[in-house]
């Protein structure tokens, strides 16, 4: 089993910065990729980022520039530094990790519970 746990979601105004968090834990021998997702109301899931254990980048077209993805790979946590905000960011965020576990070296692909991030005046 490997779990992840978000935070750092919330309300914010239009022009105004959020700072996501995610901690993979569990039977995790190794984390090839993690990265951040969204779904907006009404909208299919959406890569926004992701970041590989060398790290590398990819980013949505969409918030290029704007939002920031990192990793400390010591501590299986992934970030998103989300800035220069816009309503069309409100979406629920969800993390993602792809890697391999060590009792049984299977490969994972897990995903987190969401947050919600609304950009609202």
């Amino acid at each position: 089993q490997v779990q992840l746990v978000e935070s750092g979601g919330g309300l914010v105004q239009p022009g105004g910065s959020l700072r996501l968090s995610c901690a993979a834990s569990g039977s995790i021998l190794s984390i090839y990729t993690m990265g951040w997702y969204r779904q907006a109301p009404g909208k299919q899931r959406e890569l926004v980022a992701l970041v590989t254990s060398g790290g590398s980048t990819n980013y949505a077209d969409s918030v290029k520039g704007r939002f920031t993805v990192s990793r400390d790979n010591a501590k299986n946590t992934v970030y998103l530094e989300m800035n220069r905000l816009t309503p069309e960011d409100t979406a629920v965020y969800y993390c993602n990790a792809e890697g391999s576990r060590w009792t049984d070296f299977t490969d994972f692909r897990s995903w987190g519970q969401g947050t919600q991030v609304t950009v609202s005046s």
